[in-house]
């Protein structure tokens, strides 16, 4: 039985606020894996672009993924978690991978200037780009897509909670 639930998504999409709000309701404990990153390095995931670039950070995002070993959690992940599909076939032997699907306009509108928030993209790609390319890794990984558009942060959980299987 998979006991994790598993969030992704684009930065933007709720997944650490609707992970915490998961987590007290189901009365789980709650992971950020962009905090376990950092944790791990010592440093920022900003610090890690710019001091080694974008593909050092995939490379160690994976390795700490995959070290995660988690039951009965909601993990929230980066969101180019989906770029390794060995992370998230690990986390997929123990969770639910659900999917906080949001339009581009919405990522905008919530991150404002992404180049402030350290969005992990590639140097050449556009944020749509990089929207259209993660989009359909996130419906190739997803179990459940909640599409929380127009959806409060309360209202997003409890999509959530009434598409988890019984």
């Amino acid at each position: 039985m998979r006991t994790n639930l598993i969030l992704i998504g684009m930065p933007g999409s709720g997944k650490s606020t609707v992970g915490v709000l998961l987590a007290k309701q189901a009365a789980m404990d709650f992971v950020d894996t962009d905090l376990l990153i950092q944790s791990a390095e010592g440093r920022t995931l900003q610090d890690i672009v710019d001091h080694d670039g974008y593909g050092a950070l995939r490379e160690i995002e994976e390795r700490v993924l995959c070290r995660v070993n988690e039951s009965g959690s909601v993990i929230s992940t980066g969101g180019s978690a989906v770029y390794s599909e060995k992370a998230m076939a690990h986390l997929k032997q123990d969770g639910i991978v659900v999917f906080l699907n949001v339009s581009l306009a919405t990522v905008k509108r919530r991150i404002g200037d992404y180049s402030l928030r350290g969005i992990s993209k590639r140097p050449d790609q556009t944020l749509e780009e990089l929207f259209e390319e993660r989009h359909a890794l996130y419906s190739r990984y997803a179990d459940i897509v909640a599409d929380c558009d127009a959806l409060t942060q309360d209202q997003a959980c409890q999509l959530v909670m009434e598409r988890l299987p019984a």
